[in-house]
């Protein structure tokens, strides 16, 4: 029965302390959460992190819905926000402990590890800004329209028509330039 539940409904009652609405919830929307995740991240580990993160505070963050938008919607919103938190944690710390110098020799090392273990386009992903990269994958990963990706981030519908002319840019700038090597 819950399971033909709207997830509006099911995130009213998760918000009161509906555990097995709460648990439907993560049953249907878990891979899609770790799997923008993933795409955001370029790094399953880092991304399986952050999914179980996203899940343990979701029912304390469900009790702010205010069901101004789908529930796919807002959580698509909170995952691209934890994934924000998570970058800016990490430079805070990678800056912090290592300096500039040793940050940059690292993060150039764990790009070329991913890089062995990733498709062509995720790995031009992690090399776009990260305003593109939650564009693209919100749009291709995700099967967004640009219209749905502009209320998960919050912006206009042309700003995110220019971010996906400006992703296919880079990317066959990429491509060029590796076909040259």
């Amino acid at each position: 029965m819950l399971m033909e539940t709207a997830d509006e409904t099911l995130a009213v009652a998760a918000a009161a302390g509906d555990r097995a609405a709460f648990a439907t919830l993560l049953a249907r929307h878990y891979d899609r959460i770790f799997g923008l995740s993933f795409r955001l991240t370029g790094n399953r580990a880092e991304a399986e992190d952050l999914t179980q993160d996203i899940c343990a505070a979701l029912p304390v963050k469900l009790r702010g819905w205010r069901a101004e938008a789908k529930f796919s919607t807002w959580l698509y919103r909170v995952t691209v926000n934890a994934c924000h938190d998570q970058r800016r944690r990490a430079a805070t710390r990678a800056k912090a402990g290592d300096g500039w110098g040793d940050w940059e020799v690292a993060r150039q090392d764990e790009i070329a590890t991913e890089r062995a273990a990733m498709d062509w386009l995720t790995e031009a992903m992690t090399r776009l800004p990260p305003e593109l990269r939650d564009t693209v994958a919100l749009v291709l990963g995700e099967e967004m329209t640009q219209g749905e990706a502009a209320q998960v981030l919050g912006l206009s519908e042309g700003t995110i028509a220019w971010r996906m002319s400006e992703v296919k840019k880079k990317l066959r700038a990429m491509a060029a330039a590796e076909t040259k090597i």
